[in-house]
């Protein structure tokens, strides 16, 4: 080890490295070197005497993990501690300990498309129909139970569930039931699973608890149900629980985190000693400044003082604009004047906003301006047609029972096994209680099948057996081999789709750099459980959205305020900072819990550096047609912003509601409407517009001009729009055209 783990460190984080037994809370906000006290902890227990093997530190994204692994590397820290995802240690525990656990060794991990084709044919054999039901809308449901460890009836008696608990039980079960058959299991279920097998098996408990006597978890204030109880067993032999976190920046409550975790800790173990980490070395003074009075505004929360390292620099500014457009070209020049002006690295710079489906308006700006942008939305590779499909004949061959995997390759590429034909194999497949890969290794009893569509049958079933004895080789080499010999590459060039083609071509080279880090991991005795296939799979299967997040892209980088947690960058602009945005309209009319909204724009706005802007337009299109937006809540009463607005009379911060507020349908607020127009000296006409004109607005719709401005120069007139809104606006710029 090259260095003394408690060199370089504040008072703080050397109090909180130096701890070795019995559990302790650090208090960790923004930007306070949280990251640096877990790996300085990890090193100093090591060179105290603790054998790496029995540490294990647990975070929530691959990315953090491999952050902390890289940091143990350069400082020369001996291997051997596990380091990995939550997600990642349910799935070692499970498979070690599958039958235990009642599971196959061989599971699988559905996605959530796999969910919703499985949730689907539920719904249809319950007779169910989809559009009352939607799918997505069921399986938030079930998610939302298991992450609470909950039974229907429960969650609907706490209000976290609004299906009728009967038909919810009852299609949770035929859900669960069609995953056991496939050997499958959701993301949940690893969370699950794992918890009720700590809590019923104490054997287990004990052992897995002396294996590792040195548990430390990162961002605890975003565990659930699950979560928590699988900490608490591991811990439960020695309460060398090490947890940092920070309940100002817990922001998963929508799929099950509990702020409550971290804020009772001190009631868990009322010996725990506790650290807070207050200085900041991320952030400007004045950055802080608004995040400490947005995020003091929530009750549930630890009282810290943000303590800005950095020297005094810019305003954070606030935006206004007339519409999502405006405000995407504003965005745009905003980031090429910091570049040019301020000789800022586009990959420093990244926009945050509540919503993926706000993103397009602002590609379209950026390509205009020539900037070049990556979004992080790592997933969405995976989820892409071809790349499922390839995906999906690699598991089907370690896993013949993964039906969801079968159906969605048995045709394609098209060969002659249409939906008729497998419609009557499942058919069968349900008469005879079998599964339908047992089906279709003998589909000669089929009712109405076809000879012909019974060779065909054969030819698909000899293909998957011939590919699966070839599985002992190369990851890159079987996947390569099955997206030639299953015709997907010959359909990819029929079908004059280069694009699908170099997506699988991507996917084959991903797995060859599996195969590659494999290799290195076995010759330095660091392998995990599942190699080969196997293990490629489940890489693919636990990837997250920020994985894809690459600070060396020479791009700005786009994303949601959930996927920006843990990240940082020089200048930071979050777009769209209005009701029903953020606060998200759902957590109004759900009564859902607002301080965390308030606590994701607070992680937004701490993820900055030196420059910080926000902004909201004055109109938005939404479902389809342009909507009147109001400034955000939480904006109002904070001081410090530089407003730049290019609305004449948009609302200003005292104008936001004091409280989230709801706009009634087909309402327009009068937003500092002119209280005075022109004196009737001023001319009748103005730039080609008079008095009295009906024009359209291309955001606001039609209104009819009530008066110029005096000061001719400016074009300016005093326009009454239909819809209520009553503005002073700029005859060139807003771009009216003249109806009459």
């Amino acid at each position: 080890m090259t260095d003394d783990p408690l060199s370089g460190l504040t008072g703080s984080q050397r109090t909180a490295v130096a701890h070795v037994d019995g559990p302790m809370l650090v208090l960790a906000g923004p930007g306070s070197g949280k990251t640096r006290v877990i790996t300085h902890r990890i090193a100093r227990l090591i060179a105290s005497g603790v054998r790496p093997e029995r540490i294990l530190a647990l975070t929530f994204t691959n990315k953090a993990a491999e952050e902390m692994r890289s940091r143990l590397r350069g400082m020369d820290v001996p291997p051997g501690a596990l380091l990995c995802t939550f997600h990642s240690l349910c799935v070692r525990i499970l498979r070690e300990f599958a039958v235990r656990a009642g599971l196959p060794s061989g599971f699988v991990i559905y996605d959530q498309s796999d969910q919703k084709a499985v949730l689907t044919d539920v719904l249809r054999e319950e007779k169910l129909d989809a559009k009352d039901f939607p799918p997505a809308r069921v399986l938030r449901q079930i998610s939302v139970l298991k992450n609470h460890m909950l039974a229907a009836a429960e969650g609907a008696s706490r209000g976290l569930v609004d299906l009728p608990p009967v038909l919810l039980s009852d299609v949770s079960a035929a859900y669960q039931k069609k995953l056991a058959a496939a050997g499958a299991l959701d993301f949940d279920d690893l969370l699950v699973r794992t918890a009720r097998l700590l809590d019923e098996d104490a054997e287990l408990r004990e052992r897995l608890s002396r294996r590792r006597l040195y548990l430390l978890v990162d961002e605890y204030q975003d565990t659930n149900a699950c979560q928590y109880r699988i900490a608490r067993s591991l811990a439960s032999g020695h309460d060398n629980l090490f947890v940092t976190g920070d309940p100002d920046q817990s922001i998963y409550g929508w799929r099950g985190a509990d702020i409550e975790n971290i804020l009772a800790f001190e009631r868990d173990f009322p010996a725990a000693p506790v650290v807070r980490l207050e200085e900041n070395f991320r952030s400007s003074p004045q950055v802080l400044r608004l995040a400490d009075e947005l995020i003091k505004a929530n009750a549930r929360r630890k009282e810290k003082v943000l303590i800005a390292r950095k020297p005094e620099g810019r305003a954070p500014r606030l935006f206004r604009f007339l519409d999502e457009r405006d405000e995407a070209r504003g965005t745009a020049d905003w980031i090429r004047g910091l570049h040019e002006g301020e000789g800022l690295d586009y990959r420093r710079m990244a926009v945050f906003y509540r919503t993926n489906a706000m993103s397009r308006v602002i590609e379209e700006a950026l390509i205009q301006a020539a900037v070049p942008y990556q979004i992080v939305k790592g997933v969405e590779f995976f989820h892409r047609r071809e790349v499922k499909d390839a995906l999906a004949y690699l598991r089907l061959l370690l896993n013949p029972a993964d039906e969801v995997s079968l159906l969605r390759v048995i045709n394609r590429p098209a060969r002659g096994i249409g939906d008729t034909t497998v419609e009557r194999l499942q058919a069968q497949a349900r008469s005879l209680c079998l599964g339908l890969g047992d089906v279709l290794k003998d589909p000669s009893g089929v009712p109405g099948l076809t000879p012909a569509a019974g060779s065909r049958i054969g030819k698909f079933v000899a293909l998957i057996d011939d590919l699966r004895t070839h599985l002992d080789r190369p990851v890159a080499a079987i996947a390569r081999d099955v997206y030639i010999r299953s015709g997907l590459k010959d359909a990819f060039i029929q079908e004059k789709d280069p694009d699908a083609a170099e997506n699988v071509e991507e996917l084959i080279r991903s797995a060859a750099q599996y195969d590659e880090e494999e290799a290195e991991a076995a010759s330095a005795a660091e392998g995990v459980e599942l190699r080969g296939l196997a293990g490629y799979l489940q890489r693919t299967a636990l990837i997250s959205d920020i994985d894809s997040y690459d600070e060396q892209a020479g791009a700005v980088s786009l994303m949601t305020l959930h996927s920006a947690k843990g990240l940082e960058f020089e200048a930071v602009m979050i777009v769209g900072v209005e009701e029903g945005i953020i606060p998200h309209a759902r957590s109004v009319e759900d009564g859902r819990d607002l301080e965390e909204e308030r606590r994701l724009l607070f992680v937004g706005i701490t993820r900055a550096e030196r420059f910080l802007a926000l902004s909201h337009a004055i109109s938005r299109a939404i479902h389809g047609g342009p909507r009147p937006a109001m400034p955000s809540s939480f904006l109002r009463g904070l001081t410090g912003l530089d407003v730049v607005s290019t609305v004449p009379f948009a609302p200003s911060l005292s104008e936001a509601p004091s409280r989230p507020f709801r706009t009634p349908r087909g309402f327009v607020p009068d937003w500092a409407a002119p209280k005075a127009v022109a004196p009737a000296a001023e001319p009748e006409t103005m730039s080609g517009f008079r008095i009295g004109q009906r024009v359209r607005h291309p955001a606001l719709g039609e209104g009819r001009i009530e008066a110029f401005v005096s000061g001719g120069t400016a074009g300016r007139a005093v326009i009454q729009f239909d819809k209520g809104a009553r503005l002073i606006m700029g005859l060139m710029a807003a771009k009216l055209e003249p109806l009459d």
